[in-house]
């Protein structure tokens, strides 16, 4: 077993991403998001649940019909099929550990 610095793990948009089966078959993948203000991705859903740590900042996610303010500290649960999103909605950036549980990202995007 060896220490994974986020920073050397694939960067994408706003994000670092590590997927498990590419570390050991991990059951779970991570995406590291910090992004700036208007800054999250577009509606999608996944066969799995996600999980989201909000570490610092303020983002309002869509999970299914709710619409949910959330900030540092804040858990929040898109469960299996669920169509989801989030945008940083505060005025700095927003940080945050998303927790998908697979060991590959399978992502269904519903908006374009």
């Amino acid at each position: 077993m060896a220490a994974i610095n986020y920073r050397q793990l694939p960067y994408a948009g706003n994000s670092h991403e590590m997927e498990g089966y590419l570390h050991g078959d991990t059951p779970a993948s991570l995406i590291f998001f910090d992004g700036p203000p208007g800054s999250g991705p577009k509606l999608h859903s996944h066969p799995y649940a996600e999980i989201f740590v909000v570490q610092h900042g303020e983002a309002t996610f869509t999970v299914g019909e709710a619409v949910i303010q959330a900030g540092a500290g804040d858990i929040l649960i898109a469960p299996a099929g669920v169509p989801h999103k989030f945008i940083n909605s505060g005025d700095g950036p927003l940080r945050q550990l998303d927790i998908h549980l697979s060991d590959r990202f399978i992502t269904e995007w519903l908006e374009q």
